[in-house]
């Protein structure tokens, strides 16, 4: 079974309160989607990272992520991770306030996690960052995973995206 790593993001749409008719909303509804229809195809897990990002802010939706977030596979914080995040900043292909970010990356190599789940463009699904991110990964002995959106993991299955609105 391929593995994928789900990010702070990710669950955080998932449980959003957004506005009908908002890109955030159809971002919900892509990430409610995906975790009902393929998320039980995939091994999900997260890590120490998420659970600490996810139970910040509001004490409702905190709860609410973190209660999502209960049935994945928690992976362990290692030597390892903390040395390839830092070698992630270290490159300047990530900038030093992305730290969580290159620690969302580096558990999901050090792990070998097929997929990593994120609605964040600004630093983790984004081509121009994850070519450079490539052969720093690579140097250290690593592969990084394919980083992308509840939207594009929903696989071979018959998906007709829609803007739900009022009164659908």
């Amino acid at each position: 079974m391929q593995t994928v790593y789900i990010e702070t993001t990710v669950v955080s749409f998932l449980v959003a309160r957004t506005q009908a008719g908002t890109l955030a909303y159809q971002w919900h509804v892509w990430t409610r989607d995906w975790w009902r229809l393929r998320r039980p195809y995939f091994e999900s897990v997260t890590s120490p990272e998420v659970l600490r990002e996810a139970a910040s802010g509001d004490a409702e939706m905190s709860r609410l992520r973190l209660e999502a977030l209960s049935s994945l596979t928690l992976l362990r914080r290692t030597p390892a991770v903390d040395t390839l995040a830092a070698v992630f900043i270290a490159s300047g292909a990530l900038p030093q306030k992305a730290k969580a970010d290159a620690v969302h990356l580096a558990f999901a190599a050090v792990y070998k996690v097929n997929y990593l789940l994120t609605w964040n463009f600004k630093h983790l699904a984004n081509a121009v960052i994850q070519a450079r991110l490539q052969p720093v990964a690579e140097q250290e002995g690593y592969r990084l995973p394919i980083v992308c959106t509840p939207l594009q993991l929903m696989g071979t299955i018959e998906y007709e995206s829609r803007l739900d609105t009022p009164g659908d």
